[in-house]
């Protein structure tokens, strides 16, 4: 795929950058060699390759799943207003 003026400057428009027009003939050389650079990868045969979720072979380590502090709840909720059930109240806001 080649890359026009017009397609850059659409494309600027869209992702709304301000490319001047001194700058235009540079940014459509670079992307246009983006472009071909990802059409050069289309060709490569990855039929054989197996997808993976990472490059590198790694397990993640994991802490174990235990309660390391102790509930404080009714200790806070002594400074509380007002609390029912173990949860503080609020007045009514939205009816």
């Amino acid at each position: 795929m080649k890359l026009t003026r017009q397609n850059v400057a659409q494309i600027a428009h869209l992702a709304r950058l301000e490319i001047g027009p001194e700058e235009l003939d540079g940014v459509v050389e670079k992307l246009g060699r983006i472009v071909e650079f990802v059409d050069q990868l289309q060709l490569a045969d990855t039929s054989a390759v197996t997808p993976m979720a990472h490059p590198m072979d790694m397990s993640q380590r994991l802490r174990a799943d235990t309660v390391t502090e102790a509930d404080h709840r009714d200790l806070y909720q002594q400074n509380s207003a007002a609390v029912a059930d173990g949860l503080y109240t609020v007045p009514r806001v939205i009816e």
